[in-house]
């Protein structure tokens, strides 16, 4: 059971589900839903038969880019909306009840990154564990690293954990070493005119492979597959502009 301020969704907004389910669907072995009119065309992404992600129709009338989104589990969305206003965020969408499955809210926090905050009824989000065609990383980019700190510190309720604190690398995590479930890095030296932003990391079992086949497919590739202490990792943008992020095996030693 994820516990509050811990990531708990993903969510795709795009202008074509149809074409996003086709190429995730290749990419990491997931199948889509059909839309559910009920709720507004929404569509979930399956790994197996558990709920892995959110699909939803840019259709251009809520303003928002097309973009994945992840959502932090909480206990009260109303009164996290109310947090987050008083911490300098701004609340772009709800608190709404959706359903009988929780209520929802989406923010962008002090430092500019878009976070849903998810309240789970009926359903509580994400269940696939690290794996293969599953999340294993979530962590937000940020502009303003002590702004995001105390932000997630202070509205989601976070126990920070300096992983490092060097001119190289200043990160922070929700958890500590192994027990860590999420980050906050400062990206202040890389982002440049990019806002803050949070992404996620889906295993796989061959970065290049999939980098390939994703350009392949109309992906663009943003960062190229590099080794570092903690997998391959590289990040692309869908044919849509979504940007998202994988991470396999380093390479062997030759």
């Amino acid at each position: 059971m994820t516990k509050p301020g811990e990531p708990c969704w993903i969510e795709l907004f795009t202008p074509d589900t149809d074409a996003a389910a086709d190429l995730y669907g290749r990419l990491f072995g997931w199948t889509a839903t059909e839309p559910d009119e009920a709720f507004g065309g929404y569509r979930m992404f399956l790994r197996g038969d558990e709920p892995i992600a959110g699909l939803m129709r840019n259709d251009g009338t809520m303003g928002g880019p097309n973009a994945w989104t992840v959502y932090l589990n909480t206990d009260d969305a109303t009164k996290t909306a109310e947090r987050s206003r008083s911490a300098g965020a701004e609340v772009v969408a709800g608190p709404m009840q959706v359903g009988d499955l929780g209520h929802m809210a989406v923010l962008v926090d002090p430092a500019g990154a878009t976070v849903g905050a998810w309240q789970p009824l009926s359903f509580t989000g994400l269940t696939v564990k690290p794996e293969d065609g599953g999340p294993v990383w979530f962590e937000t980019l940020s502009n303003d690293y002590e702004k995001s700190v105390a932000f997630y510190t202070d509205v989601f309720g976070w126990e920070p954990e300096t992983m490092s604190d060097t001119p190289e690398l200043r990160y922070t995590t929700l958890g500590k070493d192994d027990d860590a479930r999420a980050g906050i890095m400062d990206a202040s030296g890389f982002l440049h005119d990019q806002p803050s932003r949070w992404q996620f990391y889906v295993q796989v079992p061959d970065t290049d492979a999939t980098v390939e086949q994703a350009v392949a497919s109309g992906a663009t590739l943003l960062q190229p597959a590099d080794d570092t202490p903690y997998g391959r990792l590289a990040v692309l943008a869908d044919p849509a502009g979504a940007q998202f992020s994988v991470m396999g095996p380093n390479k062997q030693a030759t």
